[in-house]
């Protein structure tokens, strides 16, 4: 079981059916916190809260919030003014309607949440409603408030646990009207295929396997700095290579993510290459790849075989021309 605190309690509204229900934080930030110094001796940097009219800093327990109006004015807003909220969602999670998954814009997902059933007489009416959601292949949108104002959110399935996924309002999410490039612009087959073959080739990463190697280069760096080690030498960057066009840029990436995997002869990178057409392929890089491809070699010592595969019929063919000539003075002897 997950041993965290609560952050909300309240209830779902499914109908006339309550579920008591706790909020539990579903994500956690693995980021390596740093504090604020003081540049020249180190010292800690504290940002301290002043009141304006006594000119003294106050504690957390003086702190409450308000309302300032145009002019100026602060109205203070207490807790208990804000139990008295005309509004059904409080402290519910008020499910207003059920949609398929795929009609919630990515846009406007944004913290999750898992809920847990509150009391033992939940687990029924929790089940029910996971059940539901199960069978319906829906998820449910539901209103709720939380941290002073009315959230928008989707409740779906992890398991056998109800998650909720805070969304923003439609209104919120922007329009991208102008960023697109114009619509006219011509894409190529052979582009596309080529396209294809690099999103398979990528596809083949999962990922469980991605990790955050920033936030390692930077536990490097403090743990050398704690050690009194010298600091990791930061890598070259890499020269880019130039490329002529599109094709040619495709081709030398489906090409060097292969070689990265060791795939040889007989591999995914041969069934893709056999497999595009060589459509207005221009000669150079582009016109070599499949060649390569087949051959099962990579990087230079594949250059280097296509060369020597492309001398070997010259030289063939010079040594046959005497032979034939041979023949006939042997025939006539």
């Amino acid at each position: 079981m997950l041993h965290v605190r609560s952050i909300w309690n309240g209830v779902i509204s499914f109908g006339l059916v309550r579920i008591p229900i706790k909020l539990v934080n579903a994500t956690e930030s693995h980021a390596i916190p740093f504090r604020e110094i003081h540049t020249e001796d180190g010292g800690r940097i504290r940002h301290r809260k002043f009141c304006e009219l006594e000119d003294r800093e106050v504690t957390v327990q003086e702190i409450s919030r308000g309302y300032e109006e145009a002019d100026g004015t602060i109205i203070p807003i207490t807790d208990e003014d804000l139990t008295h909220l005309p509004l059904p969602t409080a402290r519910t999670i008020e499910i207003v309607t059920f949609v398929p998954e795929d009609r919630i814009d990515p846009l406007q997902m944004g913290a999750a949440y898992y809920l847990a059933a509150g009391r033992a007489p939940a687990a029924r009416p929790y089940a029910l409603l996971r059940e539901a959601l199960k069978r319906s292949n829906r998820v449910a949108i539901a209103k709720f408030a939380l941290r002073g104002r009315e959230r928008l959110g989707m409740l779906r399935l992890v398991g056998d646990t109800i998650a909720l996924h805070g969304l923003l309002w439609p209104d919120e999410v922007r329009a991208p009207e102008g960023l697109a490039p114009a619509a006219d612009v011509a894409v190529h087959d052979r582009e596309l295929d080529l396209a294809d073959e690099l999103m398979d080739a990528l596809s083949e990463v999962g990922l469980e396997d991605l990790r955050d190697e920033y936030r390692e280069a930077v536990e490097e760096v403090v743990a050398a700095k704690i050690s009194g080690e010298p600091l990791p030498e930061a890598p070259e960057p890499e020269r880019g290579v130039r490329v002529l066009d599109l094709t040619t840029a495709l081709e030398r990436s489906v090409r060097a993510l292969r070689e990265s995997r060791g795939e040889g002869a007989g591999g995914p990178a041969e069934a893709g290459a056999e497999r595009l057409p060589p459509r207005g392929t221009p000669k150079g890089a582009g016109g070599r790849k499949p060649t390569s491809a087949k051959t099962g070699r990579g990087g230079a010592a594949g250059r280097d075989a296509k060369k020597a595969t492309a001398r070997t019929p010259a030289k063939g063919a010079a040594e046959k021309t005497p032979a034939k000539k041979a023949a006939p003075r042997r025939r006539s002897a």
